[in-house]
């Protein structure tokens, strides 16, 4: 249990999966039907988290083809 918002914290996770490199730059990220029932939320939820997201930068979704991973610049970079 968490006071966090449950999207929130599932943005948190797929983010993670961006930073360490499980979800690589150019490829897509799963569905938000298949992230609700990864994580066993409603597809709400996942539709939010992948909203929190793209506000952050990490995603760009392309209508009709999904949702991928942004390039992300090096943590040095100014």
């Amino acid at each position: 249990m968490s006071a966090r918002p449950l999207y929130v914290q599932l943005a948190d996770v797929i983010a993670a999966k961006i930073g360490s490199g499980e979800l690589a730059p150019d490829r897509p990220i799963p569905s938000e039907n298949h992230l609700a029932d990864e994580y066993g939320v409603a597809r709400l939820t996942a539709r939010r988290a992948a909203q929190e997201l793209r506000e952050r930068g990490l995603i760009v979704t392309v209508r009709g083809k999904g949702s991928f991973v942004v390039e992300q610049p090096p943590r040095d970079a100014p």
